[in-house]
């Protein structure tokens, strides 16, 4: 019996090609230029000055980083992610791209989805053909029917600290297939044009120098076709919640970046920099000019963060 054929994420787009080893997509990073003045938080730093503070606010925060996510969004980061995997609604043999991923929740969480929705398409498989063996079952299985269906995520992040907890987290959750770590840079990813289905960054393109440049390398690296998602703090809409959200973030997260993780500097830059952060309509002419079509957000919690959308056309 033949197996379950998966749908195609975009059904007008031609069939993907065959899936190759994760480190062939990837290339060497070249060297970092120095530039101009840019904000480091509140501070005023130079460009070259800027990556390597962001760097060590990130190695770090890397050991507590899951942990503090949980204790200063008091585990709302986890349902804002989940609302960003329905709205990707990715389908078996997706490739993914998670940039600025390190500690994996977004990789987890696709591969995680792709899984239950492979062994849906398989009961209704078994459903129709209920008259089976075991052993029809099980030779089936051995012809390639695989839980993810051809899905692939590749993890790409700066900071080696932040991949190795992403790395440590797998091996803990059991996940040693369709997943791949590469250290790379946002601005200059470490891959060929058009290799990806989808490009998620979740809370970290407001942490990099050049947001025009990561946009048009996230648009450079997708295929045509391909989708663009972001989740990001942003631009609450409320006065009343937004005068509540000031004291919260200026009051009580450094004070938790203290106590929880021992270090209070670098969560204070991290509160700032949501405040430096475009607000929703000017990140979305942002990614409308690097290239992206179709381009929406949603608001969620009162504005404190925003999903983005857009598609490569």
């Amino acid at each position: 019996m033949a197996a379950p054929r998966c749908r195609a994420l975009w059904g007008w787009r031609r069939a993907l090609p065959s899936p190759r080893p994760p480190l062939a997509w990837v290339r060497p990073l070249s060297t970092e230029k120095p530039g101009a003045d840019t904000h480091f938080g509140f501070e005023t730093v130079s460009e070259e000055e800027k990556g390597n503070k962001v760097y060590q606010v990130f190695e770090s925060v890397a050991k507590k980083y899951d942990v503090m996510n949980d204790s200063m969004s008091l585990g709302i980061h986890r349902v804002w992610k989940d609302l960003l995997l329905q709205k990707m609604h990715p389908f078996c043999g997706t490739k993914l791209l998670d940039v600025a991923g390190g500690t994996g929740d977004i990789a987890f969480r696709f591969l995680n989805y792709i899984k239950a929705q492979t062994r849906r398409q398989q009961q209704r498989e078994l459903k129709t053909h209920q008259n089976l063996s075991w052993g029809d079952i099980a030779k089936w299985y051995q012809n390639g029917q695989s839980p993810l269906g051809g899905s692939h995520v590749v993890v790409c992040d700066i900071n080696k600290e932040m991949l190795k907890v992403g790395k440590q987290k797998a091996r803990t959750l059991g996940h040693n297939k369709g997943l791949a770590w590469v250290v790379g840079d946002a601005e200059e990813l470490p891959f060929d044009d058009d290799k990806f289905d989808v490009y998620t960054i979740a809370f970290g393109i407001r942490n990099v120098t050049h947001i025009d440049q990561a946009l048009q390398e996230a648009h450079r690296v997708l295929k045509p076709g391909g989708r663009f998602l972001c989740l990001e703090f942003s631009q609450v809409n409320n006065p009343i919640i937004s005068r509540l959200y000031d004291l919260y973030s200026f009051q009580v997260i450094p004070v938790m970046g203290e106590v929880i993780a021992g270090d209070w500097k670098s969560y204070q830059y991290l509160v700032e920099s949501i405040r430096r952060f475009p607000p929703q309509e000017e990140f979305k002419e942002m990614i409308e000019d690097a290239g992206f079509q179709k381009v929406t957000y949603e608001s969620l919690t009162s504005g404190i963060v925003a999903i983005h959308s857009g598609f490569k056309l």
